[in-house]
């Protein structure tokens, strides 16, 4: 059953065509990523799915309702953490379901379960800037995840670490999604990201964006932590042989 479903949807921004009769679904606990070229509109799906933009046509469902009168359907985490250096651990985690209007007490007792989970026991009185660039992720991701929306919208929310941090977080990333099945929409221009973590893949064009591949990803999980297997090799020469092959010019 699909959870999300964008249908034949056209968005044009300040007299500039960004995308172009854009069609995509994602199922119940599924983990679907969106590739391609920068500048793509990959990241206006997400302004439209958080009401930060409008779409010129086509349609939008979340458990089909029309994305206007079910914009409570999406959790958003955005590329850097967001958290606000003045608010403690504790009370960056809970911000996002207080807006939602669920008491500081109530919204603490539903984050304090998760938190040895998400590596942050102990850490709730810190401040962000206390805390590595990973542990700032990790309570980005729990801010997000609490939440508790039918879909989580994830924009590359591991671009901003260091290599090492970032495949760590990754490998972490997948095992508590493994878990737990968010039903997971993410951005990225990662192939190899994409191809660890997704079921499937929708491939971008340059803008105005039109999507030009739907690419599964049947490799067995865990994917991260271990060896790249044959399989996932051959899924990411595929990815990128479409990418780099778009008429005109290169990503």
């Amino acid at each position: 059953m699909s959870v999300l479903d964008i249908a034949n949807v056209s968005v044009t921004l300040g007299g500039t065509a960004v995308l172009d009769d854009i069609s995509m679904h994602v199922a119940k606990g599924e983990f679907v990523s969106i590739l391609g070229p920068s500048g793509a509109g990959k990241s206006t799906i997400f302004r439209l799915l958080t009401g930060a933009a409008r779409h010129d046509s086509g349609t939008i469902t979340c458990n089909g309702q029309p994305l206007a009168t079910n914009r409570h359907g999406f959790s958003f985490m955005p590329q850097r953490d967001a958290l606000m250096p003045w608010r403690r651990i504790i009370d960056n985690l809970t911000l996002g379901l207080e807006v939602q209007g669920i008491r500081r007490k109530d919204a603490r007792a539903q984050v304090t379960p998760l938190l040895a989970d998400f590596g942050l026991d102990g850490f709730t009185h810190h401040y962000p800037p206390q805390l590595s660039g990973g542990m700032r992720q990790r309570a980005a991701l729990l801010r997000t995840i609490v939440q508790n929306r039918p879909v989580q919208l994830l924009d590359e929310p591991f671009g901003a670490l260091d290599a090492l941090t970032r495949t760590q977080m990754q490998a972490w990333f997948e095992k508590r999604w493994r878990a737990a099945r968010w039903t997971t929409l993410l951005v990225t221009h990662d192939v190899r990201e994409a191809v660890a973590l997704s079921d499937r893949i929708y491939v971008l064009s340059r803008r105005p964006a039109r999507v030009i591949a739907q690419v599964h990803v049947p490799a067995p999980r865990p994917r991260l932590g271990r060896p790249v297997s044959a399989q996932a090799h051959a899924i990411e020469a595929q990815l990128l042989e479409i990418l780099l092959n778009q008429t005109g010019e290169t990503p």
